[in-house]
């Protein structure tokens, strides 16, 4: 039988800044509930706007797997393995922390904001060499259907990391509906409604919304408004 998880939008922890507006659907920095550590390995979901101008120098990491999606405006990225780059709407930037890295995130723009959704996946193996991808994805093609964003092999769509997940995004017009098949066995799926509202088997979620799934091997989602979600297949157990 199939267990759900509903996180509404307005119970994720809240962090302003000032320079950062930033909403945590899992326990981070100065938030922490015992209740929301993580869903199976992933660890951490969060959506940050950043003022125009700043950002987050530079600072480390090491055994994770870093996925960042900006929604809004643009990210310019400088690593300690010689990247340097900006990310922008229709990307998708992945790191392998892996033994080790240091990087900084900053808005280019000082005239706008950026919105980004950071997210943290525990790897499969532990203190592999680190490294950096980006891809630009034609978001045409997730018109009413689903996108692969990630997954775990480097030859499919989408970036790829050290884990058995699949991620998909998809722009749904109000009134569609879509089905969602599981990947591998065991795993459980954490939906993140970006804008709009759906209905996954019979749970309405509005905008920010996240509900997470496991016992199953296949979701239906309908949108009930014009809609953008974030599917993230992981698995259970670390």
């Amino acid at each position: 039988m199939r267990n759900t998880l509903l996180h509404k939008a307005h119970t994720r922890g809240h962090a302003d800044h000032g320079w950062l507006n930033a909403h945590h659907t899992f326990s981070f920095a100065s938030y922490y509930n015992p209740e929301r550590i993580q869903f199976g390995v992933l660890r951490v979901l969060n959506d940050d706007i950043v003022a125009g101008g700043m950002g987050f120098g530079t600072h480390p990491h090491d055994n994770m797997e870093i996925i960042t999606i900006p929604l809004e405006g643009d990210l310019a990225h400088k690593d300690s393995m010689g990247n340097t780059e900006v990310i922008k709407f229709g990307d998708v930037q992945v790191m392998s922390a892996g033994t080790g890295i240091q990087h900084s995130e900053f808005n280019p723009n000082h005239d706008k904001r950026t919105n980004l959704l950071q997210i943290w996946v525990f790897p499969k193996y532990r203190n592999v060499e680190p490294r950096y991808q980006q891809i630009t994805l034609d978001t045409t093609d997730r018109h009413n259907k689903l996108q692969q964003i990630l997954s775990p092999n480097a030859d499919d769509a989408g970036v790829w990391i050290h884990q058995d997940a699949w991620f998909h995004m998809g722009n749904l017009d109000q009134g569609i509906t879509l089905d969602y098949n599981r990947k591998k066995e065991g795993n459980g799926l954490y939906v993140f409604v970006i804008k709009g509202s759906v209905k996954v088997d019979g749970q309405d979620l509005g905008e920010r919304d996240g509900l997470g799934i496991t016992d199953f091997e296949k979701v239906t989602f309908e949108a009930t408004a014009d809609a953008e979600v974030l599917l993230m297949e992981v698995p259970m157990i670390q």
